[in-house]
């Protein structure tokens, strides 16, 4: 397990947009990254959480502003100390479960025993030893979003991004999924982007609210629900924060 970061991942200021002409996603975003915490980050279709993760891990860079992690904002700070896993997990021509899992390893520098070793930890952690040795393309929805998940594993990151992890699973594949969440701690916080709110309620510390490019919310699960009547579903209250009415 990696050791604790010294300072949270934060988008501090951050301005963006997609092309010069274009209105920004971002405009003056501040966010901070719980560390320690698995926060929900829910949003309307539009809200910029997909951007946002892509910010967070430095697959994209800010217009203005900067995001840090460990005090520093250089983009190999961010690819070594933030592990993003995409809706589309997309497996690699010709290589087994095993192999795929030691290429996320390996894309960060690890020797190729240590690339083993990461691997071998990571695909017990998702529940896919069993399926080790078959070819990464031959899997199922469900398990192609837990090779992915093992991947980012491998890379001993100390914060973890999940967009839509869930997404396209049954009910079955969404459960294990949930289990193998469950499990995880990561010194850096966990930030789950999704759509599939009550799914994930009982398995999240924190609730993060995105609409039109800034934050409604971010606190605890239980300060979310306050206000609301006893029993009401987490979706429920998201709809109404966002005066959508309770469905």
């Amino acid at each position: 397990m990696p050791a604790p970061l010294e300072s949270p991942l934060r988008a501090e200021g951050v301005v963006f947009r997609y092309r010069r002409w274009s209105p920004p996603v971002f405009d003056g975003l501040d966010w901070t990254v719980s560390q320690g915490c698995t926060t929900l980050l829910l949003g309307p279709n539009g809200a910029g959480k997909s951007t946002l993760l892509k910010l967070l891990a430095g697959l994209e860079r800010p217009r203005a502003g900067r995001v840090t992690v460990n005090g520093t904002s250089g983009r190999s700070d961010l690819f070594e100390l933030v592990g993003w896993m995409p809706q589309d997990v997309r497996p690699i021509r010709g290589l087994t479960v095993q192999e795929q899992v030691e290429y996320g390893a390996w894309v960060t520098g690890a020797s190729r025993r240590d690339c083993r070793s990461r691997a071998r930890t990571a695909i017990e952690a998702v529940d896919l030893t069993d399926l080790s040795s078959r070819r990464a393309g031959e899997l199922s929805g469900g398990q192609l979003r837990r090779l992915g998940l093992a991947q980012t594993l491998a890379r001993r990151a100390h914060v973890l991004l999940l967009d839509e992890p869930t997404a396209g699973l049954d009910p079955a594949q969404s459960a294990l999924f949930r289990e193998v969440l469950r499990g995880l701690t990561m010194p850096g916080g966990i930030v789950v982007s999704t759509h599939q709110v009550d799914e994930l309620a009982d398995d999240v510390d924190r609730v993060a609210v995105l609409d039109a490019g800034r934050f409604r919310f971010d606190g605890a699960v239980t300060d979310f629900r306050e206000g609301h009547p006893e029993g009401l579903s987490l979706a429920a209250a998201f709809a109404a924060m966002l005066g959508r009415g309770e469905h």
